[in-house]
């Protein structure tokens, strides 16, 4: 057989590492539903034309065509109305979901959604061709109310709060805020400054001042007031007097103030000590309409943001209706990623079994059989041994599993016994009653602190 080399860019976990994965995927599901929203799933193609309506992704996109395409006479490759691709996120489908069942759903939608997207960009640490992702967002009809932003950022953080991430920061913005001060200052291009501002995290401040004298026109005076813009964290509503104090007045400045201080303190009662206000977040306010975050794990900065998003007015629209909404979404292979690989969240075993039910002699399979269902009825995940083995080797190949129980079915009368086979303690147990410690019932995925 040839040699089977890994393609890149596509995870494929162990079983240890899926139940990570699958703890995270579940954790977001179970906030998400105490919170009013409704999981959704799409289709994973939609046409060609639709995934490139922006023009910028060309490359990253993954053309699904029939292999016998051709010879059916189907050949739609170069017709973008016919063509299909996998979908890179779950912005656009969700748009389209939403126009298509528009006069089905009930607004505002609170819908959450983890799929699978794909996306042919070079792969790295953390970044994945194919990976799945974590949405939540608030869709309203015509109109939402402002304080849906700071609604799904606690959301958020409670999600992050249950998961075995180490301290994480939300870092909020808001557009109307950095707009009114550059206008304030008397830049006409915000776009180009927001654009600038961007790239401080990559390039430094002094080459952001200069992409602010030469591509943003700003002066000199007008740069050292941006960046000092860009330079303001506060976990309160004091970067409030800060903004007045390097001249950001006007209207706006304050509409901006009082919708990022109701995010801040919402968003702090609910969840303490996760929320920044920081001016220098501009990554996406081209797209973002109000409240923009972006979220930052403590000591893994590296990672870049492990959960964005904010407030955008046009979702979609139609002929009747625009389609404003909040929204935020992780990267939750990339996540689960950088958990497995520094070592901040391990399964507390690798399979679910908690019991190997043992078979003495497969004329009496039937017993360990009826203990397993006995077991399962209540819950207790369990699994019989393939084979009529020495009960040694049904203990050796129960350790080998991680499984931290193994079960022997009494005979001509005598009572069911269990063994812990960590410990070596065994005791007479009746599959009916018997119930293992609470921390052993099921996997358990512990943080680095707990291990």
């Amino acid at each position: 057989m040839a040699k089977i080399a890994a393609l890149s860019g596509f995870p494929e976990w162990l079983p240890a590492e899926r139940l990570v994965e699958q703890h995270v995927i579940d954790v977001f599901r179970e906030v998400a539903e105490l919170h009013g929203f409704s999981g959704i799933e799409t289709r994973a193609v939609e046409p060609l034309e639709q995934l490139l309506r922006k023009g910028e992704i060309d490359k990253e996109v993954y053309v699904l065509r029939r292999l016998h395409a051709e010879e059916d006479g189907d050949d739609a490759r170069e017709d973008r109305s016919r063509t299909l691709g996998l979908h890179f996120d779950l912005t656009v489908p969700l748009a389209r979901y939403v126009l298509e069942h528009q006069n089905d759903l009930a607004f505002p939608l609170r819908r959450f959604q983890i799929q699978k997207v794909w996306r042919g960009e070079r792969p790295q640490d953390g970044r994945f061709r194919e990976f799945y992702q974590a949405d939540l967002d608030v869709i309203g009809q015509d109109t939402l109310p402002g304080h849906i932003e700071a609604e799904v950022a606690v959301v958020m953080a409670e999600i992050l709060d249950r998961l075995p991430v180490p301290a994480f920061t939300i870092h909020a913005n808001t557009r109307r805020l950095s707009e009114g001060f550059f206008r304030a200052l008397g830049l006409e291009d915000q776009a180009a400054v927001l654009r600038s501002l961007d790239k401080l995290p990559k390039i430094g401040e002094e080459a952001v001042r200069e992409l602010l004298l030469t591509e943003a026109g700003a002066t000199e005076e007008q740069a050292r007031a941006c960046l000092a813009f860009a330079a303001i964290r506060t976990r309160d509503a004091s970067f409030a007097e800060q903004v007045r104090a390097l001249g950001g007045t006007g209207e706006m400045v304050e509409q901006g103030i009082a919708e990022l201080t109701a995010v801040l303190e919402r968003v702090e009662a609910a969840v303490p000590g996760v929320i920044m206000a920081d001016l220098s977040i501009a990554r996406g306010l081209d797209y973002y309409t109000g409240t923009v975050f972006e979220t930052f794990v403590t000591g893994h900065e590296s990672l870049g943001s492990i959960c964005s998003g904010g407030r955008y007015d046009a979702l979609a629209s139609d002929n009747r209706h625009t389609y404003p909404g909040v929204g935020l979404s992780i990267g939750l292979s990339r996540l689960v990623s950088r958990l497995l690989s520094a070592g901040l969240a391990t399964a507390s075993r690798a399979v679910p079994t908690c019991v190997l039910v043992s078979v003495g002699d497969e004329s009496l399979r039937e017993l360990s059989d009826a203990a397993a269902r006995s077991l399962r009825r209540r819950g207790i995940a369990c699994e019989v041994a393939p084979t009529a083995a020495k009960f040694g080797k049904q203990i050796r190949y129960a350790d080998r599993r991680g499984i931290p129980f193994i079960w022997f079915p009494g005979t001509d009368g005598a009572a069911d016994e269990v063994k812990d086979i960590r410990t070596g303690e065994q005791v007479a147990a009746d599959a009916g009653s018997w119930e293992p410690p609470a921390e052993d019932r099921a996997v358990r995925v512990l943080g680095a602190a707990q291990e």
